[in-house]
């Protein structure tokens, strides 16, 4: 079975939709989903989320401003 390959910050950027699952959004990350769980859990996620129900999706504009290492006060 083949890996997923990670997105670029132009698919991103360009192609995604304004929230992502949090999977999606630790593949473009890099990191594990978990990892991403447990930092939302703890309330010290790098990107913003919003509850939906009883899971959290990742807005996507954040996850731009992070990769692309834009002020996140901006």
């Amino acid at each position: 079975m083949k890996q997923p390959t990670r997105p670029t910050l132009s698919e991103i950027r360009n192609q995604w939709p304004p929230t992502v699952p949090v999977t999606e959004a630790a593949m473009a990350l890099g990191c594990g989903r978990s990892w991403l769980y447990e930092a939302i859990k703890r309330g010290d996620s790098p990107v913003k989320t919003i509850p939906v129900g009883k899971r959290c999706v990742v807005v996507t504009a954040d996850l731009v401003r992070l990769l692309s290492g834009e002020d996140q006060a901006a």
